[in-house]
């Protein structure tokens, strides 16, 4: 990265430009959580199977993910307002058609379509605010800004799902998606400029086919393995066959004169490291939310509404914090800022792993949310910052996809990871549970399908046997969510590590007054 030209000229829009940015982040950062506090609904009135719920979520995030490079190449090679603003226009008719779904099947495929929007729509918005911020130090804040608003809509989206919910039927939060897009659109119309990689060079097809491949087999394996057997030979030949295309995937990237990711970038352990640490905080934030939503509703009973809000403190705390973090970040270097906060995610994660049936909402739960919140907003921003300022602004395109792309294809494989691992101990608690009380084999096999289901199925047994058997259903969802919960602690820690080793503090280039405040 060449050094920042202080005398460069700044557009005097430049911060209205981020505004829009903001908006078109926020559109498709909120689809990725708005859906889960749907889930129960989607559950109960589409009879969607707990493995169907993690399609109903990770369809739109693993095509997201997928595609994500190749979107960022496109918008380098053809002009990165050109493709925000088509990503923007489809995302609304594909809102529009997962609206009319009326079949799991139709979701899923609604949702992917809708996640191809998204990717064109993500690494564009990155990849304008590093053309549009030339000053290293603005650039930095504008950063924390949409890191914050991006974070922020992590949390915002089981709120505004659970107000729409409580008034509207579960397509409302898809068809919300029509107005903001229409003004995002027009926003950027007027506010926003065109920028481009002038140098850009040839289109590497077999590129985007294996990053897509590669993805689609490992999420996949990830979904479908309880169902399988995590020792079944599909389960088996899936991950196999995952590590054979990412072989084979790094071994043509490296080759290849004009590849769709320069995967010799990771050698730089400002962007590797940094890389690592935003795919480790989304790994374990999107699974803990895919489990936390169904939680609130399924364990402790509540409306959709009250569960949405029940997320709300989330989304305080990373806004607030998030510009603070850029604040920090600039005084004591990425290095300490970044491994703080993924050492307080994985706080927030292990607290979460002690939660019991008796714990109350605002002792332990809000307490581990903070902490979740807390490491969320101080680890992104600098992360993000860390592989944006390692390339040359030309090249934005390309480094926002990569940044975009560690953030879905952690979000996605957490929400596979957790939301199996808790679908395997949920079951399987439920087996011991159901036949210990005498619960027939046909009743206990439709209440292991999910959660919801089995609060379906306790409602129509005996009483006798209800109030146990509603019990042993709640405990067994809820040793899932601890399972699930100390995964993420892991990850969690084990990135802190890493990024404490390997993550240098600052860009060489860097100059020392860029950095103090």
């Amino acid at each position: 990265m060449s050094a920042p030209n202080p005398n460069a000229a700044r557009d005097p829009r430049r911060w209205w430009m981020l505004v829009v940015l903001c908006l078109s982040v926020l559109l498709v950062t909120v689809d990725n959580t708005i859906v889960n506090v749907a889930l129960p609904t989607l559950s109960r009135e589409l009879g969607a199977s707990t493995s169907g719920l993690q399609w109903i979520v990770d369809a739109y995030t693993l095509v997201f993910a997928s595609l994500l490079l190749l979107s960022g190449h496109l918008g380098d090679r053809f002009g990165r307002l050109r493709t925000l603003q088509l990503g923007l226009a489809l995302f609304a008719l594909t809102s529009f058609l997962a609206s009319l779904a009326s079949t799991t099947g139709e979701l899923v495929a609604g949702r992917a379509a809708m996640g191809v929007a998204a990717a064109m729509i993500y690494p564009a918005t990155l990849g304008l605010l590093t053309n549009v911020f030339t000053d290293a130090r603005e650039r930095a804040t504008a950063i924390g800004v949409w890191a914050g608003v991006s974070g922020l809509a992590v949390a915002i989206g089981p709120v505004s799902g659970g107000v729409l919910l409580e008034h509207f039927a579960w397509n409302s939060v898809f068809l919300v998606n029509l107005p903001l897009a229409a003004l995002a659109l027009a926003a950027g119309w007027f506010v926003l400029g065109e920028s481009r990689d002038e140098q850009a060079g040839g289109f590497d097809r077999l590129g985007a086919l294996g990053s897509v491949a590669v993805v689609g087999t490992l999420v996949w394996t990830l979904i479908e393995a309880p169902g399988h057997g995590w020792t079944s030979a599909t389960t088996i030949t899936g991950f196999v066959a995952a590590v054979l295309l990412l072989a084979g995937f790094i071994a043509w990237e490296a080759r290849h004169p004009h590849p769709l990711l320069d995967v010799r970038l990771f050698t730089n352990p400002r962007f590797s490291a940094a890389s690592g640490a935003i795919t480790a905080a989304f790994f374990a934030l999107f699974g803990f939310i895919f489990l936390i939503t169904q939680y609130f509703q399924a364990v402790e009973g509540w409306g959709a509404l009250r569960a949405g809000l029940a997320t709300l403190p989330f989304a305080l705390v990373t806004g607030v914090l998030s510009p603070v973090a850029i604040l920090l970040m600039k005084r004591w270097g990425t290095t300490v800022v970044v491994t703080a906060g993924l050492a307080s995610m994985s706080a927030g994660f292990y607290l979460a792993s002690t939660v019991t049936l008796e714990s109350d909402y605002w002792g332990k739960v809000i307490c581990s949310m903070v902490l979740m919140a807390t490491g969320l907003a101080l680890s992104t921003g600098p992360a993000t910052d860390a592989i944006v300022g390692a390339l040359p602004k030309e090249k934005a395109g390309v480094g926002s996809a990569v940044n975009d792309t560690t953030r879905e294809v952690g979000g996605t494989l957490g929400v596979a990871v957790l939301g199996s691992v808790t679908s395997s101990f949920y079951a399987s608690s439920i087996q011991d549970s159901l036949s210990g009380l005498g619960v027939d084999g046909e009743t206990t096999a439709i209440a292991k399908e999910s959660v919801m289901a089995g609060m379906q199925m306790v409602g129509q047994l005996p009483a006798s046997v209800a109030g146990p058997a509603a019990d042993a259903v709640r405990q067994g969802f809820l040793d899932g969510v601890q399972a699930g919960s100390l995964i993420a602690a892991g990850t969690a820690a084990l990135a802190a590590v890493a990024v404490a080793l390997l993550l240098p503090a600052r860009h060489r280039e860097e100059a020392p007054a860029l950095v103090t405040v």
